[in-house]
């Protein structure tokens, strides 16, 4: 009867999520670089792909340091 249930932190959930987010994001927005919008003034700045990096990049932040694995 010693068990020890250990507790995901939802922090955790919420790194996958950037992670996935900012991958999907990164991704259109390089497959948007060939082909840019002509509707849109600013898109040689490539927004999708800087904020799909900085998002992926706070995902992984959040996936290491919340990891389940990781002991406190």
């Amino acid at each position: 009867m010693s068990e020890k249930h250990h507790i995901i932190p939802v922090w955790f959930f919420v790194g996958v999520l950037l992670l996935v987010y900012g991958f999907l994001i990164f991704a259109s927005g390089l497959a948007e670089w060939s082909y840019p919008p002509e509707t849109v003034h600013l898109a040689n700045l490539h927004a999708p792909v800087w904020w799909g990096a900085l998002l992926f990049v706070l995902g992984l932040i959040y996936c290491i340091k919340f990891s389940p694995k990781r002991k406190v």
